[in-house]
């Protein structure tokens, strides 16, 4: 589309704009263009954060109300400021502009609290000191209930004058203003006081005919009911589109309820005005509802909240709920969890890159990995000195409750000497770096990484489920209570890292066909069902997948397939040149 000349209000910027795409194209004559646009509008989110913006790019703004980190530490809310001088734009004095804005960002002070203020508090014991605490920590507070706990107030009032026992306080799901008797109602009327509604619908003197020049892009503060309408995202990128030669990267936020027939529209609209791209977002789609019923299964109130309650509701009973979580999962990772005194394990021999390599695990009495141990042959004192250590650290992380993934994600294609082939490992066939070696092996052997390891573990899963006919079936047919319990024996005496959580396949021929019906083993659900393609040969199924045979400068893995005129590893994602 050509520049609209003729209806610029600026010819300067014109003249300007000319001369300067006249250069580009002298340059690009001279030096040859690499890419197809001339102009776009990416995201800038970070740019547009770095450069203290409160909008960026062809965005509205998300929200009213930001929290803003300070460099010392510590948040405090912060309204955009273009609000402010709006209002004065609008024909607000000065005391009513800080009014309209305190119902947004709050108070942050008990003063005129409703409810719960200076005197109610003093009414509970609490002294000056106390109130001190509470009107400091107010001013970065999310919620009043994060202020009004032990470690604002001190352990000793809490317990000595409050009286409230040791174990109720260290309980995550206390609630300091509910034990002091104060309602669900008093307890949202101090909050919209002190920490403010985030939103200006229902703010003292704000007329309701100025609503809509604050409307942002999704609905702003539990109370609010406004936001920006599809069309008017999609209008407002119209009116850019005309000044660019590519897309523009923006969001377009719908509500929760939208249907897939406003979503068509909104495509046919964009298609219609001439934008070439459009990406909708709606609101609260990726909110997992089996994961907020797991979450509430035991809390009434919150089960009443997500049956009935409205979006904004249900979104922060389950952010609460996950926070809970989370302070529960620290608490319990705050003590060390010591491995029993006999315990199961296994001992792995292989040698990397010519040098030998002997890994042994414990476990603990469910089968999970507690430690490590790293023994090397031939290196020097310096060297295997540092691999003990290296593998007393990992052990004591585990025993502390870090997952085994996070040490997984965090050394597997780690490079150095000695590295290479690996010999004695049926599953691990190449290794960038001893430490690679060792965590692909415990991948494999304890969280069923296959994607990490060369060849897949032969035999069955204890939870595998079946393909094809059997699909969602388990492949260990049910057996009988005296099987069953050999079973759980079996879990019970093995190492779970040396079966590599899978059943042996001589005890899936022997052991268990005792217990069903006569060809069941081949036929039933104990049998796993043929892959697709098992009757090929395996360089020719490689073939098929697109491998080529070289092994991946990277990882070392065989999985390069063709990209373009260059190659890709399907496993670690590396290129040999191309992007």
């Amino acid at each position: 589309m050509l520049l609209d000349a003729r209806n610029c209000p600026d010819q300067g910027l014109v003249a300007l704009a000319r001369s300067v795409w006249d250069r580009a194209l002298a340059l690009g004559e001279a030096h040859g263009f690499r890419n197809a646009q001339a102009t776009v509008i990416a995201p800038t989110g970070t740019i547009g954060l770095v450069m203290d913006c409160d909008t960026t790019g062809i965005e509205p703004d998300f929200a009213l109300v930001k929290f803003k980190k300070l460099a010392g530490g510590g948040y405090f809310k912060i309204i955009n400021r273009s609000v402010p001088a709006a209002l004065a734009a609008l024909g607000y004095a000065e005391a009513e502009i800080a009014e309209i804005t305190a119902h947004a960002v709050g108070h942050a002070s008990l003063g005129n609290c409703p409810a719960i203020n200076r005197a109610s508090l003093i009414g509970h014991g609490f002294g000056p000191a106390e109130l001190e605490k509470i009107d400091a920590a107010l001013a970065s507070a999310f919620d009043i209930r994060f202020v009004f706990n032990q470690w604002t107030l001190g352990e000793d009032f809490c317990q000595k004058t409050l009286g409230i026992p040791v174990e109720k306080l260290t309980d995550p799901a206390f609630d300091l203003l509910s034990h002091l008797g104060f309602t669900k109602a008093q307890v949202d009327a101090a909050n919209d006081h002190i920490c403010g509604t985030m939103t200006l619908e229902g703010a003292p003197f704000l007329k309701p005919e100025h609503y809509a020049v604050f409307d942002c892009a999704n609905i702003c503060g539990k109370s609010g009911t406004r936001y920006l309408s599809v069309e008017s995202h999609i209008l407002m990128m119209a009116a850019a589109q005309s000044f660019i030669s590519g897309a523009i990267s923006k969001t377009i936020n719908m509500p929760n309820d939208a249907t897939i027939a406003e979503a068509l529209a909104a495509y046919e609209l964009s298609w219609s005005l001439g934008v070439k791209a459009n990406a909708l977002y709606r609101d609260g789609s990726k909110l997992s509802q089996p994961l907020a019923s797991a979450l509430v299964e035991d809390d009434e109130a919150a089960e009443e909240v997500l049956a009935s309650g409205s979006l904004h509701e249900k979104t922060a009973v389950i952010a609460e709920k996950v926070v809970e979580r989370i302070i529960v999962k620290e608490i319990v990772r705050s003590n060390r969890e010591k491995l029993p005194t006999r315990r199961k394990g296994y001992t792995q021999k292989a040698i990397v890159g010519g040098h030998k390599v002997y890994l042994r695990t414990g476990e603990y009495n469910d089968g999970t990995l507690g430690e490590i141990f790293i023994d090397m042959h031939k290196e020097g004192a310096g060297f295997r000195a540092m691999m003990n250590n290296f593998a007393i650290a990992v052990s004591v992380g585990l025993q502390y409750g870090v997952p085994l993934d996070e040490f997984v994600d965090a050394f597997t294609f780690t490079r150095f000497d000695p590295a290479g082939m690996v010999q004695g490992n049926d599953s691990i066939k190449n290794a960038t770096s001893i430490l690679d070696y060792v965590f692909r092996e415990l991948a494999v052997s304890y969280l069923d990484r296959t994607d990490l390891a060369h060849v897949q573990p032969a035999g069955t899963r204890f939870d595998e489920m079946g393909g094809g006919v059997a699909e969602a079936r388990p492949n260990v047919a049910p057996v009988s209570e005296g099987s069953s319990r050999s079973l759980d024996m079996l879990r019970q005496i093995s190492s779970t890292g040396y079966l590599r959580k899978r059943l042996p396949e001589d005890l899936l021929a022997q052991g268990m066909a005792g217990a069903m019906p006569a060809g069941a083993r081949q036929e039933g659900p104990l049998a796993v069902a043929p892959e697709s393609g098992a009757g090929l040969d395996a360089r020719a199924k490689a073939r098929m997948q697109g491998y080529e045979g070289d092994p991946c400068g990277e990882c070392g893995n065989y999985t390069l397939v063709r990209n373009g005129t260059c190659m890709k590893c399907n496993t670690c994602g590396g290129t040999s040149g191309c992007s």
